[in-house]
């Protein structure tokens, strides 16, 4: 079954890459490309959205008469990191413009999710005691309504694309990238842009699933056709390898005033978080990047330790009782270390609860199989629960690794399969993760097989280009609730 979830993932890939969905020149043509992509979106996420969540918490103190001591502070900051996680920061900017509720019942969801964390760790520290129950009721309503009409007002006087602001736009050629930016165009109408048509060459049987209707002409009769309909922005989408045809083009439109933009078609690329950026004033094109620079980075990281804390303060006595189950079952030290890959491929030391009679940490690692006679008498249980996973989340608190993310193996094993599995080694431009999405899917345990390991690579891979918070918050779940029924965990 595992053989074939590689092909049907990567055609899975490479059909979404053909079809454009992860077009980096322009806003994509997903929800989540949108919030990330966008510098007003990742101000609304990371500063706006819970700048004001905080405001209207200190807000409410004036009628509540709440005094401004250190349990309001420490609600503050927990409010400002909850807000900044788990908030899109995109409900009413959603696909196609013209449906907010879509938005809205997702924030509602997101909003939900921020209370009950509040709630839980206000439970687990006591701090509730402490806070006014109805100031934090009239809060938890009050703020997502200064949340939504705020991003009314943005929308109504920013976004609201007014007929004078919509500029005409054509496209110089049909192929992939040229349709999908079409299709992005007449999506999001928050871009202010009227697509009136491709101009192509080739015959209409080799541009495959098309309105015909688009074609507007070939390339001679584009000149003349910008400037009788008052065409404001030509975008050329041709292959990077039509550079006279480019050069052709650009001599032609010297004598107009459109804006004019180049298109390269890098879905010819494996990408991963494909993005333009500036580098010393020069324009270059990441191919392959860690999606967890910048913003997102930063998004990632208070993720990280804000659930890591969460967790560590419900499963403190599962921790205690591992530990003294361990040392007092077999002889040797409670914790196993290991050398693995950490990001950008730096060796790291990751903690586990010791499983095994041995420990191997050396250039030949012989991975667990089902009855290994290196288990200890409780070594089978804990792996198989994933319990002895879990001084991991020191892990994560000091930076090494992140909750969610490709799990990381010896360091023995990445020499062996670098070598024989293509682009092996991106999954560690990021940080490894005590669960990943392979792992989720089937991809835990023994890789006894190369399919089996370029099926958990795939994944790998997929979750590179797919990242977001929710993803992350879906993996944890899907972990947490397949700990005791994965067939795979030995």
């Amino acid at each position: 079954m595992h053989q074939d979830v590689p092909e049907r993932l990567s055609l899975k890939a490479s059909t979404e890459q053909d079809q454009a969905l992860r077009q980096p020149s322009l806003l994509g043509d997903r929800f989540r490309e949108f919030s990330n992509s966008s510098p007003v979106i990742g101000f609304f996420k990371l500063f706006l959205d819970p700048f004001l969540a905080v405001a209207t918490l200190y807000a409410l103190t004036i009628p509540f008469a709440i005094a401004h001591d250190g349990v309001l502070v420490l609600m503050a900051v927990l409010t400002f990191l909850l807000t900044a996680v788990m908030l899109d920061g995109v409900f009413l900017f959603v696909p196609g413009y013209s449906r907010p509720l879509l938005g809205l019942g997702r924030f509602a969801i997101e909003w939900f999710a921020v209370l009950v964390t509040l709630y839980l760790i206000g439970m687990v520290s006591g701090f509730n005691a402490y806070i006014h129950p109805p100031y934090f009721v009239a809060w938890a309503i009050s703020a997502p309504l200064v949340l939504v009409s705020t991003h009314l007002l943005f929308r109504l006087f920013v976004l609201h694309p007014g007929k004078q602001d919509i500029k005409n736009v054509v496209i110089i050629g049909a192929n992939t990238p040229g349709q999908a930016l079409a299709k992005n165009i007449q999506t999001y109408s928050y871009l202010k842009m009227n697509f009136l048509g491709f101009f192509e060459d080739r015959e209409s049987s080799r541009l495959g699933d098309i309105n015909k209707k688009e074609i507007i002409g070939d390339l001679t009769a584009f000149p003349e056709f910008v400037s009788r309909h008052n065409v404001q922005q030509i975008y050329i989408t041709l292959p990077m390898t039509a550079q006279p045809r480019v050069m052709a083009i650009l001599d032609c439109l010297k004598d107009s005033t459109a804006s004019v933009y180049f298109v390269p078609d890098l879905f010819v690329f494996d990408l991963i978080n494909a993005r333009f950026d500036h580098v010393a004033g020069l324009p270059v094109v990441a191919i392959c990047e860690s999606p967890f620079l910048g913003l997102s980075g930063v998004v990632k990281r208070i993720s990280d330790i804000v659930l890591s804390l969460m967790i560590l303060a419900l499963i403190w006595p599962v921790l205690l009782a591992v530990s003294i189950a361990v040392k007092l079952t077999s002889p040797g030290p409670i914790f196993f270390k290991q050398k693995r890959y950490g990001e950008d491929g730096q060796s790291v030391l990751v903690y586990k609860f010791r499983s095994m009679t041995v420990m191997e940490n050396g250039d030949k690692v012989i991975q667990a199989t089902k009855n290994d006679v290196r288990l200890t008498p409780i070594g089978g249980f804990i792996r198989k629960t994933s319990l002895d996973e879990l001084p991991q989340f020191i892990n994560v608190l000091e930076g090494k690794m992140s909750i969610v993310g490709p799990r990381p193996h010896a360091n023995a094993h990445n020499e062996q399969y670098r070598k024989l599995i293509k682009g092996y080694m991106i999954r560690h431009m990021v940080k490894p993760g005590i669960t990943g999405w392979a792992q989720v899917n089937g991809f835990r345990g023994e890789t006894d097989t190369l399919d089996k390991m370029e099926g958990r690579i795939a994944y790998d891979l997929d979750y590179l280009r797919n990242w977001s918070v929710w993803l992350d918050i879906k993996i944890i779940w899907m972990t947490a609730t397949s700990m005791f029924r994965d067939k795979n965990a030995f």
